[in-house]
């Protein structure tokens, strides 16, 4: 079920909601109402108002089950959506190297080829044609797949053996530009948010400072005490890891500088005398 699908279903669903808690609540007070106090028509609406009232658990579990059934359907249309979404950029990747290779053979074409054909063709299990009936076919509804197809063509090793690297270039640029205009109209379908803490600057860095807290630390000299109590190893290999950690917390990197508690030796694993690790 599309957003616009499921839009319109729920929007139904409020439309109904809304009258029948307008008559039921007419039906409530029709005795104070002007004019129907005492008539057969307040006696008709109150019959109603108890009809409702002891149909209202088998009207909430139906509107319910309709509305799981509605969100079921939208979720595993998304799923389809995404499992489509992996398909268009593995074919895209496909074809992109394609238009890298100078010599490319038939086999690889081929390979470029069916991937993208393959996506194409699984669009059929997300989405119909647009103005599809009985008698037209009607349009398909992301036209730069086919954008892509075309190009792709023009570089088949049977009729162009020999393409230049201008043409591999040009094909290469319209099947980004393609992409590029999938991209944004097949992706809105998503429903996608801007997540809760963007990184929207280039170069970002890393904010939060090498370490941990005494009570992490603690804990990470106890554990590697109860270690060694248990399951004492390989004296070789403990020096070896412990020579490992140490030089690499000591050695500061764009995206890591070196606090004081980074490459200190604590807790390092005992050396086979019993002394330190140098």
């Amino acid at each position: 079920m599309t957003r616009a699908a499921l839009n319109r279903t729920l929007r139904r669903t409020y439309v109904v909601l809304a009258i029948v808690l307008a008559v039921s609540l007419a039906a409530k007070l029709a005795d104070a109402l002007p004019g129907l106090a005492g008539t057969p028509a307040a006696k008709l609406f109150a019959s109603l108002y108890d009809y409702m009232k002891d149909m209202a658990l088998v009207f909430v579990t139906v509107v319910a089950a309709y509305l799981a059934n509605v969100f079921q359907k939208r979720q595993q249309f998304i799923t389809a959506l995404k499992e489509e979404w992996r398909d268009i950029l593995r074919a895209k990747s496909a074809t992109f190297t394609f238009t890298q290779l100078e010599a490319p053979t038939q086999a690889q074409y081929l390979g470029a080829f069916c991937a993208l054909s393959e996506t194409i063709d699984n669009m059929r299990t997300v989405y119909g044609n647009v103005g599809e009936t009985d008698d037209l076919i009607g349009l398909y509804p992301f036209a730069p797949l086919h954008d892509m197809r075309r190009a792709l063509q023009t570089l088949d090793p049977r009729k162009n053996p020999n393409a230049t690297g201008e043409e591999r270039q040009l094909v290469r640029d319209a099947i980004l530009q393609s992409f590029y205009a999938l991209r944004e109209g097949f992706l809105d379908e998503l429903d996608l948010e801007a997540p809760d803490k963007p990184v929207l600057i280039y170069g970002g860095r890393r904010i939060k400072r090498p370490g941990a807290p005494e009570w992490a630390r603690k804990a990470q000299d106890e554990q590697r005490r109860h270690h060694d109590r248990q399951a004492p190893g390989d004296p070789r290999i403990l020096a070896f890891l412990a020579k490992l950690y140490d030089r690499e917390q000591s050695t500061e990197k764009p995206w890591r500088q070196v606090s004081p508690n980074n490459g200190s030796g604590r807790n390092l694993p005992a050396a086979s005398d019993g002394g330190p690790l140098t």
